[in-house]
Parts: C-alpha cells; sequence; structure tokens
C-alpha cells in the first residue's frame, strides 16, 4: 500500500471514529426536556433518540464496537505507515536497533494523539454544546449500523445485561424532574443572563407557594378592615371612602363570630342607586371561604379555584379568625418585584449595612432581602418576630437583639407584647457564622 494510500485509509479510519464518539456523546448529554420540545416542533427522530435513551444498550454497544475496531485498525495503519519513516529519521544518528524502537515509540505517539484528539477530545467538546441537534442527526445512520451488527450486538449486551444483573447495578438512568432540578436549570439560566433575574424570581416563588403557609402572606387579625351587622349606614359609607377594598367580613358582634363578608360591588350598586345599606340583608351578605392556618399558599390557591372565591378567613384550631387572604396577596408573592417591590413597606433599606424591618415581616422574605441562607427552626414560625422569640426563648422587649448569620437584629419598638420595629445591622462576616449559636443580648 502506498503512502498516500495509508495516508487516506488512516484518515478515513479517523473520521468514522470521531462519528462514534460524538455519537456516544451526543445521545449521553441530550436533555429530555428539550428533546420532547423538538418533537413536539414536528422532528421525528427527536422521538427516536427519547426511544433509545430508554433502553441505550444497544446503542452503545454499536458504538464500542465501531470506536475499538477502528482504533485498532488505526493503530495497524498508522505504525505500518509513520514507523518507517521515523526509524529512517532516526537511523541517520542512532544505530539501527535503537532507531527502529525510537520509530516505533514516535509512531505510536503520533498515531494516538491523532485520534485522542481528532477522534475524541474535539467532537465530545463539540457534541456537548449542542447534544440534541447532533443526536438526531446520527440517529439514522446509528440504526442502520445497529439492524447490521445485531449478531454481536445481541452477544454483547447478553454478556453485559448478566454483568449488571449479577453485580446489581443500575441498567436504566432517572429522568425525572424534580422541583430542585428545575430551580438549578433556572439559576444557571439566569447567571448566564438567558433568563430575566425577575423571571428567575417568579419561578423561585411559584415553588415556595408549596413551603409557605398562610400566616406568611395573609392580613393579620388586626390589619382586618370588617362591618358588624348592626353598623348604620352613615358609617359604613365613611368606612369605605377611608379604606377601599374589594370585599368586608361582616361579623356579628365581634371579628370571631363571622355570618358572611360583603363585596364592595354590591355596596357601590346599592350607592349608585341610592339605597340605603343595611347588613341585616340577607342578599347582600355571601358565605365566606373559611380555611385554616397551617394550609399552604398552593393549598389555598385550590381552594380558591374550588369555591370560586378571591379570598379567605383564616382561623386557628381554637376557630379564631387569625386572618385574611386574597388572590391579590398570594399573586404578588409570586410576581414579587414584576408587580411592585412586594417588601417596600415592611422592609425599609436605610444604608448599605442597616435595614427597618417590620416584625409582622414574614421570614422568607427577610432571608431574601438580606441574602441570608438560612435560620434556625425555620419550620417553627412565620415572621421576624416569631424568629427573635425562638430565639430569645421569650417575648422580646425594647433593646433586645439576636446576632445570627452576618447580621444583628436589635428589637427597636414593642407595642403590647407586639414587635413593631426591628433595626437589622450586617455585622463583620465571619466564617461558619451560620453554623455557630446566636448571640443574645436582652
Amino acid at each position: 500500500m502506498s503512502v498516500s494510500q495509508s495516508l487516506f485509509l488512516l484518515f478515513l479510519l479517523i473520521l468514522i471514529s470521531a462519528f462514534f464518539s460524538l455519537a456516544e456523546i451526543a445521545l449521553a448529554a441530550s436533555r429530555p426536556v428539550k428533546l420532547r420540545q423538538m418533537a413536539d416542533e414536528g422532528i421525528t427522530n427527536a422521538l427516536r433518540v427519547m426511544q433509545v435513551q430508554e433502553k441505550p444498550g444497544h446503542y452503545f454497544t454499536v458504538v464500542q464496537i465501531g470506536m475499538n475496531a477502528l482504533a485498532i485498525l488505526g493503530g495497524i495503519v498508522g505504525e505500518g505507515l509513520f514507523s518507517p519513516l521515523f526509524t529512517a529519521l532516526f537511523a541517520l544518528q542512532l544505530e539501527a536497533e535503537q532507531a527502529a524502537t525510537l520509530g516505533f515509540v514516535a509512531s505510536f505517539i503520533l498515531t494516538t494523539s491523532l485520534f485522542i484528539v481528532i477522534t475524541d477530545l474535539i467532537p465530545k467538546q463539540v457534541a456537548m454544546a449542542i447534544p440534541e441537534q447532533f443526536a438526531i442527526r446520527v440517529i439514522g445512520p446509528m440504526r442502520i449500523l445497529a439492524t447490521l451488527l445485531k449478531p454481536l450486538v445481541l452477544l454483547y449486551s447478553w454478556i453485559v445485561s448478566g454483568v449488571i444483573t449479577l453485580l446489581k447495578l443500575p441498567k436504566q438512568r432517572d429522568d425525572s424532574v424534580t422541583p430542585e432540578d428545575i430551580m438549578a436549570m433556572t439559576q444557571a439560566g439566569a447567571q448566564s443572563g438567558t433568563l430575566a433575574a425577575s423571571e428567575h424570581q417568579v419561578i423561585e416563588n411559584i415553588f415556595e407557594l408549596e413551603t409557605r403557609t398562610l400566616p406568611s402572606a395573609m392580613t393579620h387579625r388586626e390589619g382586618i378592615v370588617y362591618f358588624l351587622r348592626d353598623d348604620p349606614d352613615a358609617l359604613i359609607r365613611s368606612r369605605i371612602a377611608d379604606e377601599p377594598y374589594s370585599a368586608y367580613p361582616v361579623c356579628d358582634g365581634d371579628i370571631d363570630h363571622i355570618v358572611g363578608y360583603v363585596t364592595i360591588k354590591d355596596l357601590f350598586q346599592r350607592v349608585l342607586n341610592d339605597q340605603p345599606i343595611s347588613l341585616d340583608d340577607p342578599t347582600l351578605i355571601r358565605k365566606p371561604l373559611v380555611v385554616p392556618d397551617r394550609l399552604t399558599l398552593a393549598e389555598v390557591l385550590k381552594q380558591f379555584r374550588q369555591a370560586g372565591e378571591t379570598f379567605a378567613l383564616i382561623v386557628n384550631e381554637y376557630s379564631l379568625v387569625v386572618g385574611l387572604i386574597s388572590l391579590n396577596d398570594v399573586m404578588s408573592i409570586v410576581m414579587g418585584d414584576m408587580v411592585s417591590p412586594w417588601y417596600e413597606e415592611q422592609i425599609v433599606r436605610r444604608d448599605e449595612n442597616s435595614w427597618l424591618i417590620d416584625g409582622v415581616t414574614p421570614i422568607q422574605d427577610v432571608r431574601r432581602a438580606l441574602d441570608i441562607d438560612s435560620v434556625p427552626h425555620e419550620d417553627e414560625y412565620e415572621t421576624l418576630a416569631g424568629f427573635l422569640m425562638t430565639m430569645l426563648r421569650r417575648v422580646p422587649k425594647r433593646t433586645d437583639s439576636v446576632t445570627w448569620g452576618g447580621y444583628t437584629f436589635e428589637v427597636m419598638d414593642v407595642d403590647s407584647y407586639r414587635i413593631d420595629q426591628v433595626m437589622v445591622t450586617r455585622t463583620i462576616p465571619q466564617v461558619g457564622a451560620e453554623g455557630a449559636g446566636p448571640a443574645l443580648k436582652g
């Protein structure tokens, strides 16, 4: 075989081996979610790739047969092509035996380097960048090769399956997508710039609905605006003007005895028609949705949908009203900064290293605003006030403070045992601050 023929054969072997290497990494790196999207767009090869991913044994057997056979053939051709050339070159300076040895070594190194670079490193790096595009292109030829090499494929697959079963090794990969996987992908998208920070925040907030309970987003008992059933017309009109809301609870004597609710729409119709407003009118009062305070935000959304309501009264285990939540409250949690600064009123940044925070602010919002990864015993409370009570193990008083996660939380104002304002100051960061116990000051 002439030098030119040997070079052509070696080049051909390298190209075919590169194809197998590219086919291997393209299938392994292809994302099922992306393939499903391509299949929905009418790309039939994407479905074929997904089917092979479910049972990739035969596919990888073909790849390994091809790559190993080509590597052996390439070594033979490369040694026959380069060894005489290097031997003749070294013979100019060395003895014949030494020149032959060095010629073989140089030929081996050159041939191996060509295969490593051209058939392995380059195809795999390229395929890792856009695996789905390559996978749908190589699946056709690979299916043909699998048919041609079926006897060998079945033999090797039988041997491999037996060994895997004997060693109790996994046969299939788990392609299920967990919330953690989605969060990791969106985090990567936000860091790369393909996903806006606000969009990433919305996705994070949606998953947070499964863990956040109602007290973290509700209007607390003392903030509820309600009517008594015997309130006069003038008082009702005055309260509507002063504190306009979409709906108002109607109570009998006090807030713990709810008889229903009235909508602002119905009240305005009475006003516009110049009719008196009487909350004793049964046609005006609607039955409220009442939910327990242990529900998550995701669960209350489901109840809103089932009941066809947009707000709910929240009661504790003693059937006492503890708060009120509306659909807008939940959606403001989801949309975050895309709607309005959700912590604008409760968390006020004074300067670069200090914040003034309302005691009823949900602890998740505090963590997000301060960029704190975690707080101790988070499942035991909902608000910043609850955090301070848990850390101090008593009802805080003015000037009490807690240091945690590189911040000092100092109680600034207490009203009838209710923590109104907390001053948060960034302290000097310390290694392992979150793992250490909190510093308390009373």
